[in-house]
């Protein structure tokens, strides 16, 4: 099958990469860089998967910036493009995603669409009013930064979104995942695209939670002097509970967590709750927290050691450490960060440096979200709530 995908984020590019296996993928995206670089076989994002597919696999896999490339009559258009949260609306932007509908519209409308971003509740229903002669779905992705391609490749379950017994066009897609997938025995949910984009919030706000609460339970084992490790241990391995997503951090970040729960505390404006609220703020606490215990050890000079929150990514959206900065400075603290992703020269006014000796070396105090085996020789000085050194 030909397939045309919109967006060469981790999303787009996982999907591209999964489905190019056994298709004919021709991937859109309005960054030349991004594009080019997909064409050489090089991946655009960190992912070490996907790099080993680009460099190693036979994939029918090519990229162009060129919209009218991409509306030759595919049988499949899948969108991927960016949804950032809009603080002003209390709503995802979309408007990426409705330019391509729109387009499908006009220049292929036999073409079914699958639509993989993220967006609100009732956004396809919506499309679908607008747009009746288009055949519309919502499939949510549940992919980890760094891993996105393996988690499409093992994934935990296919879902589409476009009816409760699934049409031809839902059971064809699905089989096209399962079909470049590894895990052949996946469980595959079809249900109408509302309660599908309700899955995906869901989902990651439930994961959100999962990060607040054992940072709240570490915040309670610093402050109280506990060791939270014995602590985690003991309360994870309830089978109930499971040691998972357990590893206390400086706060969730990323391109998912922040705005998914913002998205769904939107949504609950006029439905009571109270967990759900109290997810966005519970973050929001750690982060000043962990400000808090920085500024009591009186550091003379503070080092931040990337922005990325996870040690495999390349990602620093909504990174945890950019609040913390921005809480220190009001503080008037010499800062200096070292991170090789960054090609900035400041960030925040502070100097940012790429060689790691320097860094090291002018820090008094290094705060990490996560312990690797280049600061292990300097932990003395330090400053982590890493406990599992993992993501």
């Amino acid at each position: 099958m030909r397939i045309s995908v919109f967006g060469i984020g981790y999303v787009g590019i996982a999907n591209a990469v999964l489905l190019s296996q056994h298709n004919s993928v021709v991937a859109f995206d309005i960054s030349p860089t991004r594009v080019d670089m997909l064409n050489q076989r090089l991946s655009p994002i960190k992912d070490a998967e996907i790099e080993r597919f680009l460099r190693e696999e036979k994939l029918d896999l090519g990229a162009v910036s060129d919209k009218s490339l991409v509306y030759d009559d595919p049988d499949f258009i899948v969108i991927a493009t960016p949804t950032d949260y809009d603080e002003d609306r209390k709503f995802f932007n979309t408007e990426s995603i409705e330019t391509v509908i729109a387009d499908t519209a006009s220049f292929s409308p036999d073409s079914p669409v699958i639509i993989k971003s993220t967006v609100p509740i009732g956004f396809t229903e919506r499309m679908r009013k607008k747009y009746p002669g288009l055949s519309i779905m919502f499939s949510p992705e549940f992919l980890r930064e760094g891993q996105a391609l393996y988690d499409n490749l093992y994934p935990s379950r296919i879902i589409i979104g476009d009816s409760c017994t699934g049409t031809e066009a839902a059971k064809s897609f699905a089989g096209l995942m399962l079909q470049g997938a590894k895990k052949k025995d996946t469980p595959v949910l079809f249900m109408p695209p509302t309660e599908a984009e309700a899955v995906k919030l869901f989902a990651n706000t439930y994961l959100a939670l999962r990060v607040a609460y054992f940072n709240e339970l570490d915040t309670f084992a610093e402050i109280r002097g506990l060791n939270a490790k014995p602590v985690i241990e003991g309360v994870c391995l309830d089978p109930r509970i499971g040691a998972y997503y357990n590893n206390p951090s400086f706060g969730y970040g990323g391109y998912c967590l922040p705005k998914d729960t913002k998205q769904i505390q939107a949504n609950y404006t006029d439905v009571p709750n109270d967990i759900i609220n109290a997810i966005v703020a519970s973050n929001n606490t750690r982060k000043s927290h962990i400000a808090n215990m920085i500024l009591s050890k009186r550091p003379k000079n503070v080092g931040i050691y990337k922005l990325a929150m996870k040690t495999d990514s390349d990602n620093a959206r909504s990174s945890a450490m950019l609040d913390i900065i921005r809480q220190l400075k009001t503080e008037g603290i010499s800062i200096i960060i070292f991170d090789p992703a960054l090609k900035e020269k400041t960030l925040c006014d502070y100097p940012v440096l790429q060689d790691f000796e320097a860094f090291q070396k002018q820090a008094d105090l290094i705060i990490a979200n996560r312990i690797t085996e280049e600061l292990k020789p300097f932990v003395d000085k330090v400053y982590t709530r890493d406990i599992f050194s993992n993501n």
